[in-house]
């Protein structure tokens, strides 16, 4: 079954980009530098020389109990979202998951957690209930959201 994952668009967050710390601090938004901090932009970890904004964001908007926001990582100056059909990034392969299957209510219906490296059967799995509307990528050991997942057709 094919799988479409995309990351964050950038254009939420580019009013942030730039800003002092102090003006990041006043929407409650930090800076760090170096490698490793996995962007949800580009769904890619950071090199030595980049910069991410620690950010609060919320990634389940339904009104529902399943509503959520959390702390995220976005690339400063990012611009291109991570697109792609039945491709995983490096940066989720790496990582431990925690996939959340949503209804179109906006419901959690299944959920479990994958090693990055096999993450496909999992996709196809939750796919198999035809009630699943998409899944939520997760860093199983922050919580923190990583991406989303739909099916390719849709």
């Amino acid at each position: 079954m094919a799988f479409r994952i995309t990351g964050l668009p950038a254009a939420p967050f580019a009013h942030l980009f730039g800003l002092s710390d102090t003006e990041l601090a006043r929407h409650g938004a930090l800076r760090y530098r170096g490698a490793g901090n996995p962007d949800r932009i580009s769904l890619r970890d950071t090199s030595d020389d980049e910069t991410v904004l620690l950010i609060n964001h919320e990634h389940q908007p339904a009104d529902t109990p399943y509503r959520s926001r959390h702390a995220i990582f976005v690339r400063e100056g990012a611009s291109t979202t991570f697109d792609a059909v039945d491709t995983v990034p490096q940066m989720l392969r790496s990582r431990l998951l925690s996939l959340r299957a949503f209804d179109a209510a906006g419901l959690m219906v299944d959920a479990d957690v994958v090693d990055g490296k096999d993450v496909e059967g999992l996709i196809e799995r939750l796919f198999r209930d035809p009630g699943v509307r998409c899944i939520h990528v997760h860093f199983a050991r922050r919580g923190c959201y990583a991406a989303l997942i739909r099916r390719a057709d849709r």
